[in-house]
This record gives structure tokens, C-alpha cells and sequence, in this order.
């Protein structure tokens, strides 16, 4: 929280604001959940960095809490439930999740919680756990669909163990109805707009492989979803958990969604949610260990992994983690972390594109329209161009596509993200009218890939005719 107040919103940020103001069963991109839980924070805090990103903080709070007690309720002492705590908490994916309000922050604390209530279940043998495992996979299906992976996981773990007897049991059933309950309501979306989330992910999906983004899926288990120095630890954890007769399940849970993903060619973070159970495991063998030693050398080792711990930790944050406004900690964070960079920019790119508006004749501004080719464009003219008087953006990318068109059609149109020959494609008249920046000089993908700021006439072609095509994924 101390942190979060510093540059300014991220693309995706942009994405989840625009789309919090228009709430719906479905997007194109995700569920409905994030953004409904968007809308809550802008009825609460406004259009505030820290206050929105508070329900990211809050998620991962709650992971790193829960983490420790799956620890404690796996048998481990207090060093174990702490060690487990931290490990997580000082991890890089964890660390990141609670730096920006992304889908993935809450994507993480479903798949902990639904491990958590399987240890509680194996632990109690209390069928009765199957409702609460419903209701946290019903949640996780309504805000990032890869969860089923992990659901997949908890299937095959119980068909393929003993737990294979619950199958028999009314709760269980019961537990499926109650996730079912819970997503149907954007499953009924997705029939009535012809599962176009699903063409959304195969999109993605085929441009992340194409652009090296799912590389280095396995090398990146250990350093980015674990702190490395607990990589110990985890590995013994699974090794606990597939060797133990009772928590074999917990093994598949996590063998299951890591091979679906490595075949799949998934990027790394996807199954960053399985590790909290590994580590609280393989704390809790490590902490059993340790009472075979002379108190000397057991506190020796224990002060060595928690400084190691903190260390690594620290040096990750400074990675990660927004520490300075200005000076060397700032650049350093900026040049390694591409994420940072991607939150500059954006208030001063709604006001070139002002200066823009103004400089044209009144003739050309009464029937102006913003042609956007992201949704980062499409979310900080939203929800920033109303104090300047701007037009709301026009796009067919994502959910921009389902609010269709200005009616109407404008004449004149600012357009932003797009080449000026990709511009003529679809308008006529194009010119380059100025270039975006940002106040740090920072490259990224705004002032990188499409810097220019174009102004054109009318579309080629009808507006509802460009809207047939369907919508573009980014």
C-alpha cells in the first residue's frame, strides 16, 4: 500500500476501469468478477491507485495468511506455519499481484483457498468441505477460466486416490451444483454471445507462443512463482505429498495443471497458485528435520534460510516493486520490470490527444469521434477524457466491440495505436497530428510500437458493415 501510489495505472488496469462501467454477465477478455469488484472500488475510493489496488493487497494478504495455516494444518509448528508465510509473501509472483489490480491477484488466492479446503477435507474427513470447495471454484471460474485446470487436478487426485470415496457422497454432488450456480450466470453470456471469450483465449494464446512469451515455463517455476531459496523446500513438499497415502491428492493437484500447461505452452504464473501448498508442506518435513539437530545447529539454520529468505526477497522487490518516484531505485526498477514502464503515460497522452482536439476547427470538433487500437487507450480516454470534454473512445478490440458505435458516424476522427498506413486502411484523409510521450522518457509499447497521433476523415466503409467483422483480440 505504501508503494502502490506511485506512477500510474497499467494497461490492463485501463481495461478492468472501462469495462467496471459497464457491468455485465461477461467480457470478451475475462468474467464478470474483477470488474464488478473494480466498480465497487470506484464507488468507494474513486480513481485512486492505492484504494483500487487495495483489493489486490487484500487478496494476497489473505494468501500469505492462509498459506500458514495450511502449514499449521498439516501438522507444522510455528517456525513452519512463518517460514511458509514469508516464503510466499517474499515471492515474485505474489509480490507482483499485489502491486497492480489484475485478475490474476485473485485468480492466485482461489486456487490457495480451494488447496487449503482440501487439506481441511483429507485432514477432518469431513465431506462437508465439498461446498466450501464449490463455492471458491465457482468464483475462480467467474473471474479467470485456467482455474479449471486446477479442478481438473482435484478430479483426477481423487479418482486416483483413496479419496476416490467421496465420489459417493451427497456432498460432493452437492459442491459441483453450488460452482455451477455460481458461473451459470456467464455461462448464459457466453451461448448468447457464441463463446467469444474462448475465440478471446485462443487468440492470446497463439500470440504469446508466437511471441516467446510462454518460454522458459518450467526454469521460471523456480525463479519467478517461488522464492529460489525455498525451492528446497517446495520440492520436498511435493515429494511428502506424493509419497504420503493420505495427502496423495494434493500431489495431482499440483502434477495435473503443470503438465496441461507445459503441453499447452501456458506461460509460467498460470499454476503460481499451487505453490503455498507445496511450501506449507515441505516446511512442516523441514521443520521435523531440524528436531533432529543440537539446538546450536538448528537455530544456526534457521537464522541462514530466513536471512537467505530476506534477501532474495529484497533483491526481488527492488525488481518489482514501485519503491522510488525519482532517482537510481526508480530507473532500476524501470529497466527490469516492463510491467512499470506500461503505467507511464497515460494522463499526458489524454491531454496531447486534448491539444489535439482543440487545434482543430469547430466545424471538425462537433462531430469528432477517438479511434483507439488498445484497450489501455480505450480505458484512460474513458475514464479521464470526460475532464476534458472528450467524446467516449470507439474501438472493436475486446469489450470495446460490443458497445458498438457512435450514431451518427464522425467525420473526423483522433486516432491513436495504430500505423498511419493501418489508419488508411479503414479511414480516409490521414495525417500525423503529434506523437505520444510521457514526462520520464520511458520507451514503452505506447511510445514505442504506435507512437503517432493521426487525425483522419470518415470511414471507407459503414460503420456497422467494419462492425460485421467482429471484434479484434489484444
Amino acid at each position: 500500500m505504501l508503494t502502490n501510489g506511485q506512477y500510474g495505472f497499467h494497461r490492463d488496469e485501463w481495461q478492468f476501469l472501462s469495462d467496471a462501467q459497464h457491468l455485465d454477465w461477461g467480457f470478451v477478455p475475462y468474467p464478470p468478477l474483477t470488474p464488478a469488484v473494480e466498480a465497487l472500488g470506484l464507488k468507494l475510493f474513486g480513481l485512486s491507485l492505492v484504494g483500487l489496488r487495495l483489493f489486490s493487497v487484500l487478496a494476497q494478504m489473505l494468501v500469505i495468511v492462509i498459506a500458514g495455516l495450511m502449514a499449521r494444518d498439516l501438522g507444522g509448528g510455528r517456525l513452519a506455519q512463518v517460514f511458509t508465510a514469508m516464503a510466499v509473501a517474499l515471492s515474485p509472483v505474489p509480490m507482483f499481484q499485489a502491486t497492480q489490480f489484475q485478475y490474476s491477484s485473485f485468480d492466485l488466492l482461489w486456487w490457495v483457498l480451494i488447496a487449503w479446503c482440501v487439506i481441511r477435507l483429507l485432514r477432518d474427513d469431513e465431506p462437508r468441505w465439498w461446498i466450501a470447495i464449490g463455492v471458491v471454484a465457482g468464483l475462480g471460474l467467474q473471474t479467470k477460466y485456467s482455474v479449471a485446470f486446477l479442478l481438473v487436478g482435484v478430479l483426477v487426485g481423487m479418482l486416483l486416490t483413496d479419496a476416490r470415496r467421496y465420489m459417493k457422497s451427497g456432498w460432493f454432488w452437492a459442491g459441483g451444483l453450488v460452482a455451477l450456480a455460481i458461473v451459470t450466470p456467464n455461462l448464459l453470456w457466453l451461448v448468447r454471445h457464441d463463446f467469444i471469450s474462448y475465440r478471446f483465449l485462443q487468440g492470446i494464446h497463439a500470440r504469446d507462443v508466437r511471441l516467446g512469451r510462454a518460454d522458459g515455463f518450467l526454469r521460471d517455476q523456480f525463479l519467478l512463482n517461488v522464492n529460489l531459496i525455498a525451492a528446497p523446500v517446495w520440492l520436498a513438499g511435493l515429494y511428502a505429498f506424493a509419497t504420503s497415502r493420505h495427502h496423495r491428492m494434493l500431489a495431482w493437484m499440483y502434477a495435473v495443471p503443470l503438465l496441461l500447461f507445459l503441453l499447452a505452452k501456458g506461460r509460467f504464473y498460470y499454476v503460481s497458485g499451487a505453490y503455498p501448498m507445496l511450501l506449507a508442506m515441505g516446511a512442516v518435513v523441514a521443520e521435523s528435520r531440524l528436531g533432529s539437530l543440537r539446538p546450536l545447529h538448528r537455530r544456526g539454520v534457521v537464522a541462514l534460510a530466513f536471512a537467505a529468505l530476506l534477501g532474495l526477497g529484497g533483491y526481488a522487490a527492488l525488481r518489482i516493486v514501485p519503491i522510488a518516484s525519482s532517482g537510481p531505485l526508480r530507473d532500476y526498477a524501470l529497466r527490469h520490470n516492463a510491467d512499470l514502464r506500461e503505467e507511464i503515460g497515460w494522463p499526458e497522452l489524454v491531454a496531447q490527444v486534448t491539444a489535439i482536439r482543440d487545434s482543430l476547427p469547430p466545424a471538425e470538433q462537433a462531430n469528432l469521434g477517438i479511434a483507439v487500437g488498445n484497450y489501455g487507450e480505450y480505458g484512460a480516454i474513458a475514464l479521464l477524457g470526460p475532464a476534458y470534454h472528450l467524446p467516449v473512445p470507439v474501438t472493436t478490440i475486446n469489450s470495446g466491440w460490443l458497445r458498438g458505435y457512435p450514431e451518427p458516424a464522425p467525420s473526423t476522427y483522433i486516432v491513436l495505436g495504430n500505423s498511419l498506413a493501418r489508419a488508411e486502411e479503414i479511414l480516409t484523409k490521414c495525417r500525423v497530428a503529434g506523437r505520444g510521450s510521457n514526462r520520464l522518457g520511458v520507451v514503452n509499447e505506447e511510445s514505442r510500437d504506435h507512437p503517432d497521433i493521426l487525425i483522419c476523415g470518415p470511414s471507407r466503409l459503414p460503420l456497422d458493415e467494419l462492425w460485421r467483422r467482429g471484434a479484434e483480440f489484444g
